[in-house]
């Protein structure tokens, strides 16, 4: 029998376990999905009861299926939707409330006055990141303060926060603990250490007794327990971290992007801090035990393939997702339409939470064809603004762009990336590298796999897009671009 690794990939919109064999192969997948929660215009929610449900539900699933039992997996690595906020009771192990999500834009208030209060430079030297309602630390200040008695029972020590990863791993192994890479997207810890900060804790209002233990993120986590007993944790990545180890993106420089919920670079600048004067995010890449810290240059975009998913649940306008690419086939341009889709305001580079979504430059011409190319291309534009402001910050010009996530199967939004960017957009034979980079860390701990030099070997190239979109159209599509994004700003008046 071979040797076998499992991987959670607790995502935005459902939960998979995913079981893969010595060669990177999957062996076996189970799928859920969980409930979009959204109370308000601009809030987004999740249970974390329902979200705990599922994934141990799909864990059993794969197992089952691949006629497997927990022991016979290597180790098992977590890779989650960052920033997700959950707080629960410690001696229960229930959740105090719903968790906040990661596109929620409730804080914005508070993250104005955050940055009115102290700078924002005052959390970037020290976190990377400016106050923005991305991030988990104004979103546990949020809970603590609209539910009578929880700020005290914070201090107390009867209330744990975490983000998703830490949530699973406290109930799969009974430990509260997190990876550096979860932990650099809460605003609480200093980058350079790699440990929480007590001044950016009493800025927030954030008691440090509900915070979790930072790791290493593939190193041994401990023992599990209920369906995964026999096996261990070996590994905790956040998703786009966890595709750039899946992407084998271990040199510095190399830069990954994944088309998911939304759109996410990450760029390798090795062991060196690199700020960003461009918009983008500092953060940890990964970290093995042992072994000093990695860290990235990142541009998030919050609405990718929630995009398509609006244009199917919200309007009506196909019935599944795979339904868009014909869809935008029917027309040969997007006549002059164009979409942002800032539902939740701006993400990087521009990081302005007063746009909301736009759809300009109709005429009677326009069809709904217009309308699902606009959405498809505003997810190739988000992508080449992130694409230019690391560029601008690094100073290295990318040859070809490494791919990732579900939208990488839509052909003619590649094929669009590539003309938009003029390099080639390079998808590989596996394109769920969030998962995989969760297993590749998982073997790379359990001794699966020797090292990072094992990893590059099974990332296969299936697709390469080379633009060959003309230079003139290509600039008069981004200034197109351009000015839909203008129209975007100050709708929401403070």
């Amino acid at each position: 029998m071979g040797q076998y690794v499992g991987a959670i990939d607790q995502g935005t919109t459902g939960s998979r376990f995913v079981i893969v064999d010595e060669h990177g192969a999957f062996v076996s997948i189970a799928h859920k999905e969980h409930e979009q929660i959204l109370p308000k215009p601009g809030w987004v929610e999740h249970s974390p009861s329902e979200i705990l449900k599922n994934t141990l539900d799909v864990i059993s699933e794969a197992l089952d299926a691949a006629g497997m039992q927990a022991s016979d997996l290597a180790g098992v690595g977590i890779t989650n939707q960052r920033e997700t906020t959950v707080i629960w009771d410690r001696r229960s192990g229930e959740a105090v409330s719903n968790a906040i999500v990661w596109q929620d834009t409730r804080t914005a208030d508070f993250a104005r006055s955050l940055a009115g209060t102290f700078g924002a430079d005052a959390f970037r030297q020290k976190t990377g990141l400016p106050p923005a309602t991305y991030f988990s630390g104004p979103k546990i200040r949020w809970i603590l303060d609209q539910h009578p008695g929880l700020g005290q029972r914070a201090i107390d020590g009867e209330l744990a926060f975490g983000t998703i990863d830490s949530w699973l791993a406290w109930h799969v192994t009974g430990r509260h603990v997190t990876d550096v890479t979860n932990a650099s997207r809460t605003m609480l810890m200093d980058l350079g250490s790699l440990s929480w900060d007590q001044e950016l804790c009493d800025a927030i209002g954030v008691p440090m007794s509900m915070l979790p233990e930072i790791l290493p993120s593939i190193g041994d986590f401990g023992p599990c327990r209920g369906v995964l007993e026999g096996t261990r944790l070996t590994t905790i990545l956040g998703d786009q971290h966890a595709a750039l180890v899946g992407q084998a993106a271990f040199g510095v420089g190399d830069t990954k992007v994944t088309y998911g919920t939304g759109v996410f670079l990450l760029s390798n600048t090795g062991a060196e801090i690199v700020h960003s004067n461009s918009g983008l995010l500092t953060t940890v890449g990964y970290q093995f035990a042992g072994e000093p810290a990695t860290y990235a240059l990142e541009g998030s975009v919050a609405i990718a393939g929630a995009g398509v998913q609006w244009l199917r649940d919200n309007m009506g306008i196909i019935s599944s997702a795979e339904e868009i690419e014909s869809l935008a086939s029917s027309v040969p341009d997007n006549g002059d339409v164009y979409f942002v889709p800032a539902f939740s305001g701006l993400f990087a580079p521009h990081w302005r939470d007063d746009a909301r979504g736009v759809l300009v430059g109709l005429t009677r011409y326009s069809n709904k064809g217009h309308l699902a190319r606009a959405v498809l291309e505003a997810t190739a534009f988000q992508a080449k603004d992130v694409v230019d402001a690391m560029v601008a910050d690094t100073g290295i010009d990318l040859a070809e762009l490494r791919v990732d996530g579900g939208m990488v199967a839509n052909t003619l939004l590649m094929g669009f990336q590539a003309d938009i960017l003029g390099i080639d957009v390079v998808v590989p034979s596996i394109t769920d590298t969030t998962v995989l980079g969760a297993a590749f860390g998982a073997g790379i701990e359990a001794g699966v796999w020797s090292g990072v030099e094992d990893v590059p070997h099974l990332r296969q190239e299936a697709v390469r897009y080379r633009p060959t979109m003309d230079a003139g159209v290509r600039d008069r599509y981004l200034r197109g671009w351009s000015k839909a994004i203008d129209r975007s700003l100050n709708w929401i008046e403070p």
